[in-house]
């Protein structure tokens, strides 16, 4: 029946995805967040961009909170078509792009600021493109903010307090070296059965985003949150490269100015996210630390001699940590 329901989903959607006349075109955008997340608050600003820089003449058009499926259904539909644009993790990207790998490594970028001339720059630039032979054109990068250290008994203020401590990571090899490398025992679990898990004491901790931390509850939970900011993967924002081809040179300029001018307005929607969301676990009766983050950088240090024998990711390695 699920499969019955997809094949009528991509149906659907093949009829309305990309209408096109001589004066009007419209572009469908789906992504599987709520209308309250700083991502889709910053697509809809792109969207109200697009109809004044176009003068109407071209849309886009969002359908939220996995309206049209989850990520990876989105995705699947943009490589065949059906879907114009959507929202990933950088780090679902590592499967067409391996050099997307970089963006995921510890302290790869020593601030926000750091991250966002990355970002915004000629490497930015260079990644983003890196997708089109899986028919993924990434647009932009918005900001997903860092991930942090929260445990239940005791707080995080150096790596060696991660040791004993079972710690949840995504089921991801980066974030399993990661915490491995810090000292801790990291225990993959999906984020659905987190709360459950850290309530029942199968794990000690976990590591994620403020907002995250506020709005999964995990704050009642877990008393201790310590901003060691050790990961600042971006999400990526992509356009099918059948979708793309098929743009006017200045339907492109259009499109592509309002994603730019997109940017840093997303960029300021999630730094108020972030804000709020501490001041809200705080209010709840968590502790919030700000740990020297240094001892932690220097202990996944070892990570990157992993990568030195891949020659164009070390690269990219050593351009990030070049920029000023």
């Amino acid at each position: 029946m699920s499969t019955y329901k997809n094949i009528l989903i991509v149906l659907f959607i093949l009829l309305i995805s990309c209408h096109t006349g001589s004066k009007h075109r419209i572009l469908k955008l789906a992504h599987s967040l709520d209308t309250n997340h700083p991502v889709h608050k910053g697509m809809v600003y792109m969207a109200d961009r697009l109809k004044q820089i176009s003068d109407g003449q071209m849309e886009i058009q969002i359908y939220p909170s996995g309206q049209l499926g989850p990520e990876r259904t989105c995705v699947e539909l943009l490589q065949i078509g059906s879907l114009a644009i959507t929202k990933v993790s950088a780090a679902v990207m590592e499967g067409f792009a391996p050099n997307y790998r970089v963006l995921g490594l510890p302290y790869i970028f020593r601030s926000s600021e750091h991250a966002y001339d990355v970002l915004d720059g000629e490497i930015g630039k260079e990644l983003l493109i890196e997708g089109e032979k899986f028919w993924l054109r990434g647009l932009c990068f918005y900001d997903a903010g860092s991930r942090s250290f929260y445990t239940i008994d005791k707080p995080v203020l150096t790596p060696e307090d991660l040791r004993g401590l079972k710690i949840r990571v995504m089921k991801s090899n980066t974030a399993v070296n990661m915490v491995r490398s810090l000292g801790g025992s990291p225990t993959p679990i999906s984020w659905g059965e987190l709360y459950t898990a850290l309530q029942g004491g199968v794990v000690d901790g976990a590591e994620n985003n403020p907002p995250s931390f506020y709005t999964s509850h995990h704050y009642e939970v877990c008393k201790h949150y310590s901003i060691n900011e050790h990961t600042s993967v971006p999400d990526v924002l992509l356009i099918s490269t059948h979708v793309w081809s098929k743009l006017s040179v200045r339907e492109k300029e259009w499109l592509q100015q309002a994603v730019d001018e997109s940017v840093p307005v997303q960029r300021k929607y999630w730094q108020e996210s972030v804000e709020e969301a501490l001041r809200e676990v705080e209010k709840a009766g968590v502790t919030i630390y700000y740990p020297d983050k240094q001892p932690f950088a220097r202990k996944v240090e070892e990570m990157y001699k992993e990568y030195e024998t891949d020659q164009e990711l070390y690269s990219y390695i050593k351009r990030i940590r070049a920029t000023q």
